[in-house]
């Protein structure tokens, strides 16, 4: 970058120099080689003057990926005795664009004993849960806190919304009655 195209906002690709470490600190985004700073990502610069300090910043926002810690939202796609698989839909509050699954063992379902899967959810149900494990490229998913489980659930029946009746799910439409482990704002809609 030329002294006269020195501003902020310009446009800027990976590698492209940003100036000398003699005038400016790094900032995000950026790298040094042989005493020069470059761009690691496509975006745009923003050169803070008063601190010396040159960062990029990119046009999009970063893919959100599941990562231990995270709390996401999915929905139940198997249920086995001890396991269940979900497909991750969100993390947080945001969107993923790719297919990704997350694992719950039923040791990591509640604080308390669970004797079968198929108390705290069944297929179809929506759980949030937290990302505790990315041991093999696998997510495992812990539902133990009290904002954590099943938000929506669904009759095995009939497909109806099931509504919450003190610690069981009933069914107004079959009168079916079950059980999962829910969260403390179960049905507010939060997918």
């Amino acid at each position: 970058m030329s002294q006269s195209e020195r501003k902020s906002g310009q446009f800027v690709a990976p590698g492209d120099r940003l100036g000398v470490i003699e005038e400016f600190t790094l900032g995000p985004g950026t790298y040094v080689e042989h005493g020069t700073i470059h761009s690691k990502i496509t975006g745009r610069t923003l050169l803070d003057m008063l601190n010396k300090k040159v960062s990029v910043y990119p046009l999009i926002p970063a893919v959100s990926v599941p990562r231990t810690g995270s709390v996401v939202m999915g929905q139940v796609l198997d249920v086995k005795s001890k396991t269940a698989v979900l497909r991750i839909l969100k993390v947080g509050n945001r969107p993923l664009s790719g297919f990704f699954t997350g694992v719950l063992y039923i040791s990591d379902v509640s604080q308390s004993y669970v004797e079968t899967m198929f108390n705290a959810c069944k297929t179809g149900d929506i759980m949030r849960a937290k990302v505790i494990s990315e041991k093999n490229r696998t997510f495992h998913l812990s539902t133990a806190e009290n904002n954590l489980g099943v938000v929506d659930a669904f009759c095995s029946q009939c497909g109806h919304v099931l509504l919450l009746r003190g610690l069981r799910m009933s069914c107004l439409k079959c009168g079916n009655i079950e059980k999962r482990k829910v969260t403390s704002d179960y049905g507010e809609g939060t997918l």
